[in-house]
């Protein structure tokens, strides 16, 4: 077995794992295994399939494993993974139960847009960029009330 192919199926088992923990739908923990079982039975290194855009022919490698991969093999690293074994400091994570917001959501904007106190979440909902992000469903009003909510119920000892 290859060092990439190696690599991708321990990725893609850890994947599982988290996801299998998060109790994440079974079907996509299930994708990932599937596809890590295939990475270790190839006997090409994955690379080359891609260099022949060949990658979706691998058994139980689809689309969207497919961009993992690529990404994967252009990054050393696959950030989805890297968010899914990043655990959200206890204050970020209860931001999920914000109304509208769900733990993905919370995810993306701690992750990917570095969103980490209240006052950066309130300026984004007033920005009105956030209802841009598919799987927000409250108004900003909504979110607004709720942050002004939280703040009155357990003040941050960051914000002066």
């Amino acid at each position: 077995m290859t060092a990439n192919n190696k690599a991708l199926a321990q990725i893609f088992t850890s994947m599982a794992d988290l996801l299998a923990a998060q109790q994440a739908n079974p079907h996509r923990v299930r994708a990932y295994r599937r596809a890590a079982e295939s990475l270790v039975e190839l006997e090409e290194d994955v690379s080359a399939l891609a260099e022949r855009s060949a990658l979706q022919e691998i058994p139980g490698i689809g689309k969207d494993l497919s961009a993992r991969i690529q990404e994967f093999l252009k990054t050393g690293k696959v950030q989805a993974y890297e968010e899914l074994k990043t655990p959200l400091p206890p204050e970020i994570a209860d931001w999920a139960t914000l109304p509208g917001l769900s733990d993905n959501v919370v995810q993306h904007l701690y992750s990917r847009l570095g969103i980490n106190t209240l006052d950066d979440l309130e300026a984004l909902v007033r920005s009105h960029l956030l209802r841009t992000l598919p799987g927000v469903t409250a108004s900003d009003e909504e979110l607004l009330a709720a942050i002004q909510a939280r703040r009155r119920a357990a003040p941050d000892r960051s914000d002066p």
